[in-house]
């Protein structure tokens, strides 16, 4: 039984599923490097669990579903910048705290729908085959918000993450630049939701820049990378999808979640083999 790997492709609907994923890779991309580099990635796990209470508001009063997630997302990671400052416990704890509770708040919700189970679970995994023209509007609105930002942003992200007090030193207005920081998180959770789930969009957000980071050093570089390995993940993730009847999203997610454990182990392979190496001295 032969596979026709060019079959998917030609049906209107999984060709918007893979820009959605291509456009949502580059968003990404542009991100997810600096949530690794900043050590933000428990707060990003938190904020993309997070924008449940925002989603169910938004759903009993009929608005925005990612707008309501972007609210939900934000007003989480203000409250956790603000109770950093407490010197009794540490981020994590605060973080840990406010996930749960929002978590929780976004459960009680959304129980009172009737839909409750089928809401839950388009919220929790998502629908990237069910991906509409304006969604992709969407995404490449904020691929363009994101980029525009980024740009000039780069030296003052790129100093931050490495040395907050030589970038207060340099008048690049830390404080600026970690809300700005914040704003793009909370942006990429919130129209990723809606492709891969809130279950699996931090692993779109998480595993091709830590793929991308075992293979380069240059921030530039590791993002075009991360693109690289998360376009990848969703051409195989539908092509996967399509052939075996999986879940989608979830196929998308764990192609890259594979791709980045795949790297690791070449990258180790190759440092043993460097490190057992003998080296031999010729004279003449």
């Amino acid at each position: 039984m032969s596979i026709d790997l060019l079959e998917p492709f030609t049906v209107p609907f999984v060709r918007r599923a893979v820009i959605g994923g291509v456009l949502l890779s580059a968003v990404s991309a542009l991100v997810g490097v600096w949530v690794i580099v900043r050590g933000m990635t428990f707060l990003g796990e938190a904020m993309s669990h997070g924008m449940l209470p925002g989603v169910a508001i938004a759903a009993l009063l009929g608005g925005s579903l990612v707008l309501g997630a972007a609210v939900s997302a934000f007003a989480m990671a203000l409250g956790v910048n603000a109770l950093r400052r407490n010197k009794r416990f540490g981020q994590d704890t605060s973080i840990g705290l406010l996930f749960v509770g929002m978590l929780s708040i976004g459960v009680i919700l959304v129980s009172h729908s009737q839909s409750f189970a089928t809401d839950l679970t388009a919220f929790l995994f998502g629908d990237v085959l069910a991906i509409r023209p304006e969604d992709l509007g969407l995404l490449l609105g904020a691929l363009a918000f994101v980029a525009l930002v980024s740009v000039p942003l780069y030296r003052p992200f790129l100093v931050l993450s490495f040395d907050p007090r030589k970038a207060q030193t340099l008048g690049l207005r830390p404080d600026l630049a970690n809300v700005a920081m914040l704003t793009l998180l909370t942006i990429t959770i919130a129209v990723s939701f809606h492709v891969v789930g809130t279950l699996l969009s931090f692993g779109m957000l998480i595993a091709p820049s830590a793929g991308a980071l075992l293979v380069a050093r240059r921030i530039p570089t590791v993002m075009a990378v991360a693109f690289a390995i998360g376009s990848f993940s969703t051409v195989v993730g539908v092509l996967v999808s399509w052939n075996a009847g999986t879940a989608a999203g979830a196929s998308i997610a764990a192609t890259a979640v594979a791709t980045f454990f795949a790297l690791a182990g070449v990258v180790q392979f190759v440092e043993r083999r460097s490190a057992k190496r003998p080296v031999t001295e010729f004279s003449s």
